[in-house]
Parts: structure tokens; sequence; C-alpha cells
């Protein structure tokens, strides 16, 4: 009999899901984790990168107070020590309360590196990779090497940083998302190379923050991943507040000084400059943890740095899985934790559904807040609708005036044919939040129809979802 029913290899969103929805259906389980139980996610990425943007949101409205009738006296700056320290004191909170969920649904955490020996047993060996400081200490009750069976193991080890030829990050003048959460000062200049979610969300924190910031993006427009319409909106904004942004461009070298960097930018027509910054941040992507899991001696299938999976999560080697990050794009926390409950009950034999990627929202916290779901306008036409597109801004929203907060763009497309919500772009205040409505229309395979007749609450942000929807169908009434 084997030591566990499932094992689970990484402990970020996506394997402990994995860990408490196996244990809920009965599962003999078991966590491996190698450096910070609850992942990337919560101790280095999607929470602690919240709690500095918050911080800038809060600074960003005190410096504004007179736009609200308000007077501030005596001093109000970013405190940067504090700052940080708040946003550490948080990823602590995520991390101590998956320590809690292991323990209430009695799942063993086992401390180490795990390697695939041979199908249904891993390897549990010291921690190698020096830990990004500060660490969460193990669980108390943590089990450590030796070697352990199950008759099903799911990968889960997340993704790091991609590092580009020769501009690798060196921890001082360039750094990743990890060094960029915990900086011993504030620079006065930053280079951000990339603008996906990642560079232009701390471009946005160090900017509120007053640092001079120039973003680079090699493709045309940044935010590659969002609809064009809504990616040109907010570039307007960034660089409105001060956000030097260089697209079709893309840094060639760079050279290290004492306490500065100096880029060589080239642009697609083959002009050249150079960029000087006190710090450069490489955003430019993620690539999954593949490496010494043993996979090579099994036979498992990869695929560009990712593991080859089919609807239900599964490898072409029975009895071993992988979801999220590992497993390829999109590489978000919300993606891999719906992995992990398809994973957990398709071993079960509960017979889930298969996730629809085209149904899985973005969101990028920047200012203003950008989020979306299903297929851009672009990608929608290549695919062969005939669209019927609607548009309403924030401008003409009561709510979003009352807040200050009018700036911003809602979008819907739809098909003309049969009235199908194909996707939906927003750019503005707390779109992140109410991007989920459309998301919950899509899985309903709501029509126009139904979204038309729906009653929203006044004063919201929300009318404006309505209004572009009924902007779609030339029915628009605060426009």
């Amino acid at each position: 009999m084997a030591d566990y029913d499932i094992i689970v290899i990484g402990s970020g969103p996506g394997g402990y899901i994995a860990a408490i929805r196996a244990a809920q259906l009965g599962f003999r389980t078991a966590i491996v984790e190698r450096e910070h139980l609850a992942g990337i996610c919560s101790n280095w990425g999607c929470i602690p990168t919240k709690a500095l943007l918050r911080s800038a949101e809060i600074l960003h409205y005190g410096e504004h107070a007179k736009d609200y009738g308000l007077t501030l006296e005596g001093s109000f700056k970013a405190d940067l020590e504090a700052v940080v320290k708040r946003s550490r004191g948080i990823a602590q909170r995520m991390n101590n309360g998956v320590q809690f969920l292991m323990k209430k649904n009695k799942v063993d955490v086992i401390w180490g590196e795990a390697k695939l020996t041979k199908p249904g047993t891993i390897a549990v060996a010291p921690t190698r990779k020096p830990a990004m400081q500060p660490q969460v200490p193990p669980p108390k009750n943590a089990k450590g090497e030796g070697s352990y069976t199950a008759d099903h193991i799911i990968v889960a080890t997340g993704a790091r940083p991609r590092a580009l030829p020769g501009i690798e990050p060196d921890g001082k003048l360039i750094w990743t998302y990890f060094e960029s959460l915990v900086p011993a000062k504030l620079p006065k200049s930053l280079l951000v190379m990339g603008s996906g979610a990642i560079g232009i969300e701390f471009a946005s924190f160090y900017r509120t923050l007053g640092v001079e910031v120039t973003v680079v993006e090699l493709l045309p427009q940044i935010l590659p991943v969002e609809d064009a319409e809504i990616a040109a909106f907010a570039r307007k904004a960034f660089e409105k507040q001060g956000i030097k942004i260089l697209t079709g461009a893309k840094v060639t070298k760079v050279e290290k000084g004492a306490d500065s960097v100096t880029a060589h930018v080239e642009d697609e027509k083959g002009a050249k400059q150079t960029i000087s910054a006190e710090r450069l941040i490489s955003a430019v992507g993620v690539v999954g943890n593949v490496e010494n899991l043993g996979l090579e001696a099994l036979g498992v299938k990869t695929d560009r740095g990712t593991i080859v999976i089919d609807e239900f999560c599964r490898t072409n080697v029975k009895g071993l899985y992988a979801i999220g990050d590992v497993a390829g794009p999109p590489m978000l926390a919300h993606k891999a934790e719906h992995e992990a409950v398809i994973c957990v009950e398709a071993i079960k034999g509960l017979h889930p559904h298969p996730m629809d990627k085209a149904m899985i929202p973005g969101c990028t916290y920047c200012h203003p807040q950008i989020a979306s779901v299903g297929l851009t306008e672009a990608k929608a036409k290549a695919a062969g609708h005939a669209l019927k597109v609607g548009r309403f801004n924030f401008v003409a929203n009561g709510k979003a005036v009352a807040l200050g907060e009018d700036s911003g763009l809602v979008k819907t497309i739809f098909d003309a044919k049969t009235g199908k919500l194909v996707g939906a772009h927003m750019v503005g205040p707390e779109v992140t939040e109410l991007i989920q409505g459309f998301v919950v229309a899509m899985n309903l395979e709501t029509t126009e129809e139904e979204l038309m007749h729906t009653v929203f609450p006044h004063p919201t942000l929300s009318e404006a979802m309505k209004e572009a929807v009924l902007d779609a169908y030339g029915k628009v009434l605060n426009a």
C-alpha cells in the first residue's frame, strides 16, 4: 500500500488547493514544499504586490486630498520601510493561513525538494535552492527527507522569472519581482523591461512614489494580451502620470555602473538610444519549474518549458498530473486553482467539466486598473465572428464621477448572429472587481437580451457594464 493516495509537489495556489480538495474527498494527502508554503503568489507575487499598490493608492488620494474638499496638515509621504514591512506582514499572514488549512484538512507537509524516481515514488532531499528572504519558517510538524509513495502525484511547481541572456538579474542593479518587492531604498529612476501585468504594476507603484519610470516593450502595444483599444487608453493614462513608454523596442545590452545601469535600446526601425536608470526591473515573463524533477527519466512530455497535459491535467505518464504555471499558459493563480479542483475531482471519478481557457479573466492592478475576459476585438474578427461592439466611458457614470475616478472605458464584444458575449474589456476604477460579472455571464451563456433585462443597482460602477451592452445594440441611455 502506498504511503499516500495523492502527493502534491508544490504548495502555491494550485498545489495547496489540490491538497485541500483531495483531503475533502477522502484521499490520504501530502504536499511537498521546498521554500515558501503558499507559493510565490502569496509570498512573493499576487498578494504582496497588491499590498504595495494599496499603499501607493492611499498616497495618491492623500496627494489629491484637495480634490475631495479635504486639507491634510503636516507631512504626508511614503515611508518605504514601513510600506515594505506592511507588505511582508501580509505575505506572512497568507503563509500562516495556508499552514492552518493544511492542519485543518489533515494534509501532511513534507519539507524539501522532491524528485520523481519512478512512477508513484518521489525522493525528498534537503532544499538546495536558497530561499528569498525573509522566509517564513516551515511548519513545526513538517516531515523531512526520505522516499514517499502515492497512487497519484500532482506536479504544481509553478514558474520563475524569465532571464534574457546578457541581462540576467543580479539582485542589486537588475531586479526581478523578488527584489522589486523589498527595495532597501527608493531608486530615483527605474527602467522596466516588459509591459505585461508584472511590469506595469511595478511601473505604476514606483511612479506613484515619485520615481522616474521608463517602460520598454518589444511588441507594438503595452499590455500585449489586452484589447488594443483598452491598452491604448491605459497608455495615455500612464503617460499622463509621467511614465515614459517605448513600444516596438528592445533592450539589446545593459552596462552596469557602480549604482546604476545603462540600457542600449533599439526600435523596430533600427534607431538606437541609451537609457540610464538607477535600477532595471526585468519583467519579460516567466518559465515553468520543470528542472530537477526527474521528468526526463520518466519520459514525461514537455513543450517549451512546460508539462503537456490533457483536459483533466493528466500527463502522458499514468498516475502523474500537472497543474498551474508549470502546465502552461495562462500563468495565473486562479487558473491554477481551478485546474487543481478539476484534476482531483477527475481522479475521484466525479467527471468535472474541463476548463474553458477563453473564460479565464485577466487582471492588472495598476492605476487605472485593467481587466478582461474572452476574445479581443482583433481576435474575434480573426475567428470569423460578425461583431457588435459596445463602449461606455466612466465619465458618464455617476458613481465614477462621485468617486473622482471618471477616467475609464468598458468594452463589450458580441457575436452579431447569436448574441453571445465573446469578450469584455475594461480599464478604470475597480474593474478587477467588476469583470467577474461578465465572466459569470459568459459561463452561463448569457445573451445580450438577458444582460439588457438585468437590473443593475444605482449608483454603481457596474452600470457602465450594462451601458456597454446596450451600446453594442444601439440602445445606450446615458451617452
